[in-house]
């Protein structure tokens, strides 16, 4: 407060850590052909990193590295928020089978540090599955850094099997870079052996979420984006019931 010879004047300042959002520019679409994408994002550091991550992700925000990004194109609303109702979720006889294959994989909760064993298996899964994707020239160093560089809780769940040409060790298979959330888990990357198809191990992998999610007494699983007419995207409607982010808020489905 300010006292001057016309009487009180209150002066207001942004506080420094408020966040600065930002708007890229147009870029092909990954999802949907002959579209143009654009991203709003802001920078997730500091003290406030881990209530704005929260705050963030219930706006239908995602988080990669210290970014929270959430599409903003002009012409189109595909992309989705989705987030699975963990207390209502009943897995199918499909889904159980998927549990079932999968009853030999061991899921570990650790810090998130990068290893060689992981880029490995991170380097395999992009060359088989995303080969022409913006992250097809990933180098060791950058996934070092997607996985370190966070200022959110964030952990990294490895999921091994055993190693049948070594008795007693285990061999890593899928992984998955998860954010702790306040309502629930956040699955931000995930990849796996993609000499595996018959354990249909990214299935597994949100399943596996969903049970922990339900151990923590967290609500939700967020799995991202769901975008209709895109087969990459079709797998994450398969989970019900679930919760679409539109724009009269979070909208109940199955």
């Amino acid at each position: 407060m300010k006292t001057g010879s016309k009487g009180p004047t209150t002066l207001t300042r942004e506080p420094r850590d408020a966040p600065q959002f930002y708007l890229t520019a147009p870029s092909p679409c990954p999802y949907l052909p002959d579209r143009q994408e654009r991203k709003v994002f802001t920078h997730l550091i500091g003290g406030r990193a881990v209530g704005l991550n929260d705050q963030l992700t219930l706006s239908g925000f995602r988080r990669s590295q210290t970014i929270a990004y959430r599409p903003a194109c002009e012409r189109c609303r595909a992309c989705v928020s989705v987030r699975v109702k963990v207390n209502d979720f009943r897995a199918t006889r499909t889904f159980r089978r998927v549990m079932e294959q999968n009853a030999d994989l061991a899921g570990l909760v650790g810090r998130t540090e990068p290893t060689s064993e992981q880029y490995s298996l991170f380097r395999r899964y992009l060359d088989a599955r995303h080969g022409e994707g913006g992250m097809a020239d990933m180098t060791v160093l950058d996934y070092s850094m997607m996985i370190e560089d966070s200022h959110v809780e964030s952990r990294l769940v490895e999921y091994r099997a055993p190693d049948l040409n070594a008795p007693g060790e285990t061999q890593l298979t899928a992984a998955c870079l998860t954010d702790l959330l306040a309502d629930g888990l956040s699955m931000v990357y995930s990849f796996y052996a993609p000499d595996q198809p018959r354990r249909s191990l990214g299935t597994f992998m949100i399943l596996d979420h969903i049970e922990r999610a339900r151990r923590l007494g967290l609500p939700h699983v967020y799995l991202g984006y769901w975008v209709e007419g895109s087969q990459k995207m079709a797998y994450k409607a398969r989970f019900l019931p679930q919760e679409r982010l539109g724009m009269n808020g979070w909208e109940r489905v199955g």
